[in-house]
């Protein structure tokens, strides 16, 4: 061997080790960021800062996650080239454009006298798309263990919810005044707790975890969801896993054995069940069963549509200050929250936006799904119906962003039952999209669009 080529190779490998130990780095500060803004609740925030709070200065009204994950997205799109391929050149697009329109209602929101509103656009959907960027910009290795981190996550937090549950003691603040314990567990509501642990049962199916740990997983989850006492959430949780025994493909076996093996494990699901939610009512983690659903929480979630009512046609088209809407809700209708993202929504923005503003959520969500495998459309439909029971989508959570992150997380699963959304034409001719630093004479980053073969994706 010539020396050139000798140095060559070690050049080569040096150059190697020093992307590795980047890549591994990137991960660890995505690890962080993301768990800091999923799992520092707002109570905790506040004992920091007035981060929910009357009063203070707007820096203080964005999560701490919020900055780690937009500095750490700065950082990783501008300090090394990355590489996307196939789709992930439409998602790539689709979250810009998703991330541009939402940050154009901050400034209307404070044109309009709104900006205490702003921080729930931030803190919920924008970040959210700051996480799918980041995601992109790391590689499929990288995505997939991010994954399995939130999903770690979940289920840690299920695990503490049930400890909570039976020992009536909270881990974390919870300053708000239940006739009932309810447990919060890493979350930070007892809704938002079971609302978790019901999403991510769908994406649980899609990890590369030994299948006695994914049964086991699930089961920590449903017992998470039952602990947190968030009924629509519980309900969606058993739907979700007979919809998942019944029309998720099971690789390997033929159409008549996977019948049979299917029909074999609802029988062993369905009796399980039963002996599970004896032991739940036994345990007593399922009181808010005891009485009829139709109670006073589902009421006062009926009973908030009242407040159209209540206002003028100009504050409905227009929209109008959370504060006083607040007040007339507390005032008027004798609630104290206000649980119903439509009504949020539609009163802040004003209907023509408010609609617009749905849309574009919608159309986000869905982009991300075309070519998902089919237990994440089941996850991502749980979240969503879930979501309509709380107020993740209408205040100050992370459900928007851990949704994301599972969706670029685990869409790459090989899987029979893969919704396909290239089309042929595009399957014979990749194209690949490459991002590298930022020309030092423009400051603008060089982008570039081109025909290739399938190649591994690399960062």
């Amino acid at each position: 061997m010539s020396y050139p080529a000798a140095a060559s190779e070690r050049l080569l490998s040096t150059q190697a080790r020093r992307q590795n130990a980047l890549s591994l780095l990137f991960f660890l500060c995505a690890a962080f960021a993301f768990l800091l803004r999923f799992t520092v609740s707002p109570q905790v925030m506040n004992m920091v800062v007035d981060y929910t709070a009357q009063g203070g200065s707007f820096y203080e009204k964005l999560h701490f996650g919020t900055y780690a994950i937009f500095l750490l997205l700065a950082v990783v799109l501008f300090s090394r080239p990355f590489l996307l391929q196939g789709d992930e050149i439409g998602m790539f697009k689709a979250l810009m454009r998703y991330s541009v329109l939402m940050f154009a209602l901050v400034p209307y929101l404070f044109v309009t006298g709104r900006a205490g509103s702003s921080g729930f656009i931030i803190d919920t959907y924008l970040v959210a798309g700051a996480a799918g960027l980041l995601m992109l910009a790391l590689n499929a290795e990288s995505r997939r263990a991010l994954g399995d981190v939130v999903l770690g996550m979940a289920i840690l937090s299920a695990v503490i919810g049930t400890i909570e549950a039976v020992t009536q003691h909270r881990f974390l603040p919870y300053g708000i005044n239940e006739l009932q314990f309810r447990p919060i567990g890493l979350a930070a509501h007892p809704l938002s707790l079971g609302a978790l642990c019901a999403t991510v049962i769908g994406f649980v199916p899609l990890t590369r975890w030994r299948i006695w740990v994914r049964v086991v997983a699930i089961f920590v989850l449903v017992v998470g969801c039952a602990a947190s006492g968030a009924r629509a959430a519980l309900l969606l949780a058993a739907g979700e896993i007979l919809i998942l025994l019944l029309f998720v493909p099971w690789p390997g076996l033929s159409l008549k054995y996977e019948r049979q093996a299917k029909f074999v494990v609802l029988m062993f699901t369905v009796t399980g069940g039963a002996v599970l939610v004896a032991m739940l009512f036994a345990g007593g983690l399922l009181n808010r069963f005891s009485n009829t659903i139709f109670d006073q929480n589902f009421m006062a979630r009926v009973t908030i549509y009242q407040v159209f009512g209540l206002v003028s046609w100009k504050d409905i088209l227009f929209g109008m200050n959370g504060d006083e809407l607040l007040k007339i809700v507390n005032e008027k209708l004798h609630l104290p929250f206000i649980e119903s993202a439509p009504v949020v929504i539609i009163m802040l923005f004003g209907l023509p936006i408010a609609v617009l503003f749905t849309v574009l959520i919608f159309w986000f969500i869905f982009r991300l799904l075309r070519g998902a495998p089919l237990p994440a459309w089941i996850g991502t439909m749980t979240f969503l119906l879930a979501a309509l029971s709380n107020n993740a989508l209408s205040s100050k959570s992370p459900e928007i962003a851990i949704m994301v992150v599972l969706l670029l997380a685990f869409r790459k699963q090989p899987y029979r039952g893969q919704i396909e959304s290239i089309p042929s034409a595009a399957a014979s001719h990749p194209t690949r999209l490459d991002l590298v630093k930022p020309d030092l004479r423009s400051g603008q980053p060089a982008l570039s669009t081109t025909s290739t073969l399938p190649a591994r994706l690399s960062v």
